[in-house]
Order: structure tokens, then sequence, then C-alpha cells
């Protein structure tokens, strides 16, 4: 990836109130809040812009049929805001290993994690 998109990224990131940026040696990007706050839409929406149902030109469409399709394509995209918004990057993190998955000399095992069904 350029590294000036990269750069843009982050300070959309930024001016969206995600990450927080420190100049400097010691500087570089934190999270501005908790993971289990920040939710995938507002990640989507922070680089991309504002998710809403764009309808392409329905040129030769009647009218009708160009109301029903722009009702869809609403609705679609409300469900799929709905569920952007329950996922928080909290989720999106590895998991710590649990107890039962550590050997005794505290390594941890190399056996995969259930997923969640």
């Amino acid at each position: 990836m350029p590294e000036r998109f990269l750069l843009q990224i982050l300070r959309n990131l930024v001016a969206h109130g995600i990450l927080g940026s420190t100049r400097g040696v010691e500087g570089g990007y934190t999270l501005e809040r908790a993971p289990e706050e920040i939710s995938l839409l507002q990640v989507i929406e922070a680089i991309e812009g504002p998710l809403t149902a764009a309808l392409p030109a329905g040129e030769g469409l009647p009218e009708e049929s160009r109301t029903r399709l722009e009702q869809a394509l609403g609705e679609v995209t409300q469900a799929a805001r709905r569920e952007l918004e329950a996922i928080k990057l909290a989720h999106l993190l590895p998991r710590p290993p649990s107890p039962e998955a550590r050997t005794l000399g505290g390594a941890s095992s190399s056996l995969p994690e259930e997923l969640p069904r």
C-alpha cells in the first residue's frame, strides 16, 4: 500500500476521533476510545464517507420501478448499517488464550479456538 494512501487513511481516522496522533520520535497513532466503543461502521465511514443507498442513473426505468428500487436499496443499506454498527473493534481483535489452553510452562497451546457460530 502506498505510504501517501495509508497516511490519508490515518488522517481520516484522526479527524473522526477514532485515532489520536502524536508527533516526534516517540510519536505514533493510538486509539482515542476503547475498542468496545468503536464500531466497524465508524471506521468504514471515516475512510470511505457515509454509507448511503446511492442509486446509479436509472434512465429508462419506469417511475414506479425506480421508486421500488430506491426503497429496496435503502432497506439493504439500513440493514448493513445496523450490522456494521454492532461489530466493534474488540470483536475483531485476537482473543487471549484461555487458561485451559495454556501449558504448564506458560506457552500457549497450538490448538485453534472454537469459532462463534
